[in-house]
């Protein structure tokens, strides 16, 4: 009896892992033109509500941060799922640029996480998506298929106001890795002086 519960909770959690991850679950290798269209049909499989506003909410001011999304560090063999830099500063109006260089990653404001009266964005899964920033404050951000793998990030964008939501985006849970991940984030930023 043991056993087969044992066996059932290894399977379910072996189908949840494929199933996540865009993989096959009849054991067989998928052909490679299949494996080539993976993803698009997770781009398509997005929510169609998902796309970052087209129209920023304030004017951008020509400056643009890239953030890549990597599936391994590479700087960090050890490091898997992160977002390089994943702690930045910035000012009003500049444009922070997610960039997928590897597959199956997108970027996402973290609710709770940008200051009030903000936006936020949603981007798609493969997608590039740029946000300008359009107030001082702290925002927090995710991959949102790695977030309890610990896929997150920071942004701080200076002027009068910027830690008004510190607290509050300090006070926010996350699952998985996320939690210790912003928490050694948040040490950077202070021990760097950012904050």
């Amino acid at each position: 009896m043991k056993r087969t519960t044992l066996m059932s909770a290894i399977a379910l959690a072996s189908l949840v892992t494929v199933s996540a991850c865009g993989g096959r679950t009849d054991g067989e290798t998928a052909p490679a033109e299949e494996t080539a269209a993976a993803p698009a049909e997770v781009e398509a499989a997005a929510p169609e509500t998902a796309a970052a506003p087209t129209e920023p909410e304030v004017e951008a001011n020509g400056t643009v941060i890239d953030i890549n999304m990597y599936t391994r560090d590479p700087d960090d063999s050890s490091g898997l799922q992160v977002f390089k830099p994943r702690l930045i500063t910035a000012q009003v109006g500049d444009t922070v640029r997610f960039i997928p260089t590897d597959p199956t990653h997108q970027s996402s404001s973290i609710d709770g996480m940008i200051p009030e009266g903000a936006r936020g964005w949603e981007g798609e899964i493969n997608q590039e998506v740029s946000y300008v920033l359009p107030m001082p404050g702290i925002y927090g951000y995710q991959c949102v298929p790695h977030y309890a793998a610990g896929m997150i990030g920071l942004i701080i964008v200076e002027g009068d106001g910027m830690t008004d939501n510190l607290e509050a985006a300090k006070a926010v849970s996350h699952p998985g890795l996320a939690g210790r991940e912003f928490n050694e984030v948040f040490e950077e930023a202070e021990s760097g002086g950012m904050l």
